[in-house]
């Protein structure tokens, strides 16, 4: 039988058989893991209290105390799946990676299209990312996360079945394009974004304790046929701090690229590590490079450290854009978005925005009303202002509207660190 009670056991069997691998307890180059994953989630049952970790036991408790409700993911067995995805033949597989291989499949029972990740099985660690990611999902439920369906664990076997997300991920439709691929528009890589940003202000702000989610990337965000974004593959996703603590202390793992300085310097996560890494796929988003690309010129290989100079002269803004926009964009939200990945980019994590600031900010930048006119990257300044008194007095009330959300939402990270420095003098004369 399939079923998750008898994990444990297994697990513990094959610990004492296998050595830890290791392929995603470091850091990990691009070439390590770029997993092209078309998948997505909705819940399993508990595993056993002698198997649950101190974060997943908290999570537990956390979640029946504020009325949460475990819904018991359906267990497959491996037999069940290898009919789905016709004895996992080479035709119906969607994606590889280091976590192993993601075949598209059809249930027998319910004719229903999944997705199926098959965990490599040299190794403790895919044990671990395969409970993780199980726990995870049985209390994490939101649009902009991929759907859990079900599980199996049969004897060594462990694999995960989520809903299939037919257009795959952004990495696809964004990165290294073949020429007879239409690129995304402006409007679609925005929707991205705040799809993306929504799903983090959720694992943030609203689950209980807060999820870091550790592993956000360019392949790890999943579209569904109307470009809707879903966050996936929750293997590395760890409980944030709670009450006077302010970090958790992990091993370093991630990709390569997308992770914050200083969670690369000292192993201390904050929600903050994942602002970093939203800001590096913003940065992606508005570019069409890579966060990591060894192809190019030295100086262009790292996103981040190529863009940073840009960053200090609002006037530059423009040079960021993808070139297969062709100009097909609004100036005013390509600043603004410029603007708002800065700040996540922000070398200082208390000066980076929470991503709820970030949703504010992008969900002015999505629409396709921004402006009726798509505006040329080399438009001055005088044409912008010419552009806006043309307008009638609704629409510049609302393009003022925009502006001002935005400005509030990027000067978050100046007055935080104001009214942090003034606490903590207030602190400090107190004594």
């Amino acid at each position: 039988m399939s079923c998750f009670s008898c994990f444990s056991s297994h697990e513990k069997k094959a610990s004492a058989k296998r050595s830890n691998s290791g392929k995603r307890e470091q850091l990990l180059t691009p070439s390590e893991r770029e997993p092209t994953n078309n998948v997505a989630p909705a819940v399993p049952k508990q595993a056993p209290a002698a198997e649950q970790t101190t974060d997943n036991k908290n999570a537990n408790a956390n979640a029946n105390k504020d009325g949460g409700h475990n819904i018991a993911a359906q267990t497959f067995t491996f037999r069940e799946l290898a009919t789905a995805t016709k004895n996992f033949r080479q035709e119906c597989l969607i994606g590889e990676g280091g976590f192993g291989r993601v075949y598209k499949g059809k249930l027998e029972t319910t004719e229903q299209i999944v997705a199926v990740k098959q965990l490599d099985r040299n190794g403790l660690q895919g044990n671990r990312e395969f409970l993780v990611e199980v726990l995870m999902l049985s209390l994490l439920h939101h649009d902009n996360l991929v759907n859990l369906i079900g599980y199996c664990a049969d004897g060594d076997q462990r694999l995960l079945v989520y809903e299939y997300m037919p257009l795959g991920s952004l990495e696809d439709h964004l990165l290294d394009l073949p020429s007879e691929q239409k690129p995304l528009d402006w409007f679609k890589r925005m929707k991205i974004a705040l799809g993306a940003a929504k799903g983090l202000e959720y694992l943030h702000d609203k689950a209980n304790p807060p999820v870091i989610y550790r592993d956000l990337k360019s392949s790890n965000i999943l579209l569904d046929g109307h470009f809707n974004a879903k966050l996936s593959d929750f293997g590395l996703a760890k409980l944030g701090p709670v009450g006077d603590k302010t970090h958790v202390s992990s091993r370093i793992m991630g990709t390569y690229g997308y992770c914050a300085p200083e969670y690369q310097r000292t192993g201390q996560l904050t929600v903050k590590s994942d602002v970093y890494s939203f800001g590096v796929v913003l940065l992606e988003l508005i570019t069409g490079r890579r966060a990591i690309d060894t192809t190019r010129p030295t100086r262009e290989q790292n996103l981040v450290t190529w863009a940073e100079p840009v960053f200090k002269d609002p006037h530059k803004f423009p040079e960021l854009a993808d070139p297969l926009l062709q100009g097909d964009y609004p100036v005013r939200a390509l600043n603004q978005a410029v603007a708002v990945a800065a700040m996540c980019l922000h070398d200082e994590a208390p000066a980076r925005p929470l991503m709820s600031d970030v949703v504010s900010a992008l969900s002015f930048l999505g629409t396709d009303d921004d402006e009726s006119v798509p505006g040329s990257p080399l438009q001055s300044d005088d044409e912008e202002m010419s552009n806006v008194e043309d307008e009638n007095p609704k629409d510049e009330e609302t393009v003022r509207e925009r502006e001002r959300a935005v400005a509030e939402a990027i000067e978050w990270g100046s007055t935080s660190r104001s009214n942090a420095a003034t606490s903590k003098l207030e602190s400090t004369a107190s004594l």
